[in-house]
């Protein structure tokens, strides 16, 4: 049980739900600074950079 990495599926569900709530954040962040505006396509860029990131870090 130690050695077992999981369901994949639910791993990537979790990545991708993980990621963008977390790039949701940071946006919102740099909305209320005034660095970037909080809109979809500036999360959903974060969040697929934080997710190619985070899923080779884990491989």
């Amino acid at each position: 049980m130690a050695r077992s990495k999981g369901d994949p599926r639910v791993l990537f569900a979790m990545n991708v739900a993980l990621s963008t709530a977390f790039a949701a954040v940071v946006v919102w962040g740099l909305s209320f600074l005034g660095i970037a505006a909080f809109e979809p396509a500036n999360v959903a860029a974060l969040a697929a950079v934080l997710f190619v990131v985070t899923y080779f870090v884990t491989r």
